[in-house]
């Protein structure tokens, strides 16, 4: 469980980061001219050709707005989609890249996230390479633009604002299927067991939390005082959740696992045999497949509507 104590460290740490918009405007010259998330103006003379990702949620924008083939460099954790793959791997494990690599590559642009920090940005831009810092969003409206920055960067704006308005048409018809519920179950979603005693869940004001409301559940770790926290037993014991989700699955837990650990045989989820192992890359990384997640998660908290 190590690797994911780390990488739930760095979401963290992510979601710590406030949100920016970017505004954008042609240069006289016809070129693009962006403000990001660090309130850097990022210009370019025309769309970024050849571009470097630094996070697994740029990367899997790049290829939803059809700019895959434009990438010739990635993060080490970029594994969607499996194309990526093939892709220079630039590091990025425990938080290291490797500048020389990324500056070797000559790249248009870099596109780093909320889990860059601002001194990684200055490294790069002391190389000469230009990099456009892309902040994470505050809701799925921020998840839209998102897209449609990287579709003026990459010059597949077009494609941008059809998959924009493909995911909301999907996120409206899950709140039109969701509207008709008559229940809220509470719902208790595991980032990390390593302590059984004491495990993660994500707190109020979340994309987490913000997901799960939208599925039509209601989040046990709402009620916590941080966006990331350790939740004890004996509260869950108290809040009895209806569900629980593992999202530590991917690295190896289980509801076998679970209904194991000292005092969890308590939970009405336990008994009733209500867990369920889920792909947290859905709902970690803010990119296209969070609305996957949305759907996946309305799936599993009202079965009864979606026969």
């Amino acid at each position: 469980m190590k690797k994911f104590t780390l990488i739930t460290t760095i979401i963290m740490a992510v979601l710590a980061i406030s949100a920016c918009g970017a505004g954008g405007a042609q240069t006289d010259a016809g070129g693009i001219s962006l403000t990001d998330g660090l309130q850097h103006e990022v210009v370019l003379e025309k769309p970024a050709g050849r571009i470097v990702s630094l996070s697994p949620s740029v990367t899997e924008i790049l290829f939803a707005v059809g700019a895959g083939d434009q990438v010739i460099g990635r993060d080490s954790f970029s594994n969607y989609p499996a194309e990526a793959g093939a892709i220079q791997d630039v590091g990025g494990s425990m938080g290291n890249y490797s500048y020389e690599t990324i500056a070797s590559l000559e790249p248009d642009l870099v596109i780093a996230s909320g889990i860059n920090t601002p001194e990684q940005v200055s490294a790069l831009e002391k190389l000469d390479v230009t990099v456009y810092y892309l902040s994470n969003p505050d809701d799925l409206e921020g998840l839209y633009a998102m897209l449609r920055t990287v579709g003026e960067l990459t010059g597949h704006s077009k494609e941008a604002q059809v998959l924009a308005a493909s995911l909301e048409d999907r996120v409206d018809a899950i709140a039109s299927t969701i509207a008709s519920s008559k229940s809220t179950p509470l719902v208790f979603y595991e980032l990390d067991g390593s302590d059984p005693a004491k495990p993660w869940t994500p707190g109020p004001g979340t994309f987490l939390d913000l997901l799960i409301t939208a599925a039509g559940g209601k989040n046990v770790g709402a009620v916590l005082e941080s966006e990331w926290a350790q939740i004890s037993i004996e509260e869950l014991l108290v809040q009895d959740p209806d569900l629980i989700l593992l999202g530590d699955s991917i690295y190896g837990m289980t509801p076998e696992l679970v209904s194991t650990r000292p005092g969890w045989d308590g939970l009405s989820a336990v008994k009733d045999g209500r867990l369920y192992g889920f792909n947290d890359d859905l709902v970690s990384r803010p990119g296209p497949r969070l609305v996957d997640g949305l759907e996946e998660l309305a799936r599993i908290i009202h079965p009864e509507l979606y026969p």
